[in-house]
């Protein structure tokens, strides 16, 4: 039985009704432009593009299938979600794999990295609990919320995994924070860590020898905040990563040395090139023009989340969405500022650029709640 053309053009734009447009052009402009980096990172490494095209996909499906779940059903993964994940994190504790120092990844059949999970399970988490105290919430809601945040976030920082640590950490304050917690209480957290930042640079040169031992820290992570501070403390180790980025985005100029030219990549001076530091390898290639291109559609794609946030039909809605449209901010934010010698060296990735399947389905699913609150909306509106 033949299907007349105007039910099937109806049915399908039903079946892609979920995709924000706006939000989903930025999203396929960034995938674009990481497919043109990914290239010339990889052309000593066959097969390595085509697996990046199969996590797209895959990446994209997920997407829309999320976008497809309304809020309402998604609030009912929440406490399972984290629950689950934090299960997760203490069987990794307690018989994970370890692999280079770390003890990250789980093996279940296959391996996986629980850690990943409490970057969407942490959000929906504290959306869900705001939004069950939306009308009575009081101060020591936020210090509960703060527990709720702190146990999977030492039990990554002990695994260690900093960087996911970090976006885990900055997620969740996102949410306590547009639930209601005042700036005057963030101030003084901020006074602390430039006053900190100010203290390391002073004295770097007694804080960074060899025999002086750093509290809560392991010793890879203060070599690497050591490199930070002066990457000519050692130039053809801990400091080599930081040298040589820096040299592949100053080389490139106002417009790059063009696609597939660069020098750092190509001579194999940029470690990590597809993935923590492709930025190098895109700045080394399309120079300051290409970058603040790149700024521009990450700027386009945090301010298109928030407001889609700032006009969802909840709290649990503008919550989430709020705290995961921040999340692509903190994710470029550190990567890029790691790469170019701002931050420590630290295992996040460039968002939509970066090599990888399981950063970029994380991603794909938060893009996807995104579209299901824009959804919702346009839904309720209609």
């Amino acid at each position: 039985m033949l299907i007349e053309p105007r039910v099937l053009m109806r049915r399908v734009k039903w079946m892609f009704a979920g995709f924000d447009k706006p939000f989903m052009v930025i999203v396929f402009l960034l995938l674009c432009l990481g497919l043109l980096a990914l290239c010339s990172a990889s052309i000593n490494a066959p097969g390595r593009l085509e697996d990046q095209v199969r996590n797209i996909f895959l990446t994209l499906v997920l997407m829309w299938i999320i976008s497809n779940i309304p809020p309402q059903t998604l609030i009912r993964f929440a406490v399972p979600a984290y629950s689950f994940g934090v299960a997760l994190l203490i069987a990794v504790s307690l018989f994970g794999l370890t692999r280079k120092g770390a003890k990250r990844w789980l093996n279940v059949g296959v391996v996986i990295q629980p850690s990943e999970i409490l970057k969407i399970a942490m959000p929906l988490m504290l959306a869900w609990y705001y939004q069950k105290r939306e009308s009575v919430i009081q101060w020591y809601d936020y210090l509960i919320g703060l527990i709720i945040l702190a146990v999977p976030v030492w039990l990554i920082a002990k695994q260690p995994d900093l960087g996911t640590a970090i976006l885990v950490l900055s997620t969740g304050l996102f949410v306590i924070y547009f639930a209601g917690l005042s700036f005057k209480l963030i101030v003084p957290l901020i006074l602390a860590l430039v006053i900190g930042v100010a203290s390391l640079i002073a004295t770097k040169e007694q804080i960074c020898q060899p025999n002086v031992q750093w509290v809560l820290l392991h010793d890879y992570q203060k070599q690497r905040v050591c490199a930070l501070l002066d990457p000519s403390l050692d130039p053809l180790g801990k400091g080599f990563h930081a040298i040589q980025a820096v040299i592949a985005i100053g080389s490139g100029g106002a417009f790059g040395k063009g696609w597939l030219k660069g020098t750092q990549s190509h001579l194999e001076f940029i470690p990590e090139k597809h993935t923590d530091f492709i930025f190098a390898v895109f700045s080394e290639e399309f120079g300051l023009a290409g970058v603040l291109m790149l700024l521009f559609l990450y700027l386009l794609l945090v301010a298109r989340g928030l407001y889609i946030g700032a006009n969802g039909p909840t709290l649990f809605s503008r919550l989430l969405v709020g705290a995961l449209a921040l999340s692509f901010f903190m994710y470029a934010f550190v990567n890029i500022s790691m790469v170019s010698g701002i931050l420590p060296v630290v295992g996040v990735p460039l968002p939509f650029i970066s090599y990888g399947g399981t950063a970029l389905i994380t991603l794909g699913i938060a893009a996807g709640i995104i579209m299901s609150v824009a959804r919702q909306k346009r839904l309720i509106q209609t």
